[in-house]
């Protein structure tokens, strides 16, 4: 299985989606389905994978866990104990909701204070309910941007995080539409 575990894993990273049944059979040599079958059923005993909704594959743990070992200061500073306190998996974190989120680089520096800069990573989730105060995703007839989601006597608005920039109001016949809340930020150093 460990082989099986391997390739799968590594289809998942060069293609960013999940194996079919049938591809799972040509990737292992198998040649019949009950063989991929029991593969699946293998990794997902195994918490590797698990099948969404509509019965597709979907990774569960495809990079592992990192090791959390504390809290570091970011005031003044203090002593500092390492100490295993958990095991976290950076996908469960980020993503909790997988069908609904997705990832977008951002380009531009409207949203500069709010700490999000350009060539920064975005997760996104759609969502029905949103509110004020939220960075979302949004349209304006069928232009998208991020921004701060604002609401006045006139309605929703958005507004960036940075002075050059003025807040976008939907003119007549305009309709503002919410696509996704942003829900974290990821900068590579």
């Amino acid at each position: 299985m460990k082989d099986g575990r391997a390739k799968v894993l590594e289809f998942y990273r060069q293609r960013r989606r999940m194996p079919s049944y049938r591809e799972i059979m040509r990737l292992m040599g198998y040649r019949s389905l009950a063989s991929a079958q029991w593969l699946v059923k293998s990794l997902a005993e195994a918490g590797v994978v698990a099948k969404d909704r509509a019965g597709k594959l979907i990774p569960k743990h495809p990079f592992g866990e990192t090791k959390l070992l504390g809290v570091v200061e970011a005031g003044f500073p203090s002593a500092a104990e390492e100490e295993l306190l958990d095991t976290i998996s950076f996908d469960e974190y980020l993503t909790p909701n997988k069908e609904a989120s997705y990832i977008l680089k951002v380009k531009g520096d409207s949203m500069q204070e709010a700490g999000i800069c350009e060539g920064d990573m975005v997760i996104v989730e759609r969502r029905q309910t949103f509110k004020p105060g939220q960075i979302v995703v949004a349209s304006i007839d069928d232009e998208y941007t991020m921004k701060y989601l604002r609401k006045n006597q006139r309605g929703y608005y958005l507004e960036p995080a940075n002075a050059k920039y003025q807040p976008i109001y939907p003119k007549d016949g305009e309709t503002l539409a919410v696509e996704a809340v942003v829900t974290a930020v990821v900068r590579k150093y």
